[in-house]
């Protein structure tokens, strides 16, 4: 059985296009991940900033 050229560039298309998306989705998790950190510090550091009203 001869494999059909179509068949080969088709099935190495669709390797690529899921490691770019699987690298996308990782980068994007990623950024998240760090800016919610970020948030999450600036938060802390305004808190213990301000001083408590009675």
């Amino acid at each position: 059985m001869v494999e059909s050229p179509f068949l080969s560039i088709l099935a190495l298309f669709a390797v690529v296009l899921l490691v770019v998306v699987t690298g996308g989705i990782s980068y994007l998790t990623l950024a998240d991940w760090r800016d919610r950190r970020r948030r999450d510090e600036e938060k802390r550091t305004t808190r213990s900033a301000t001083p408590k009203r009675r």
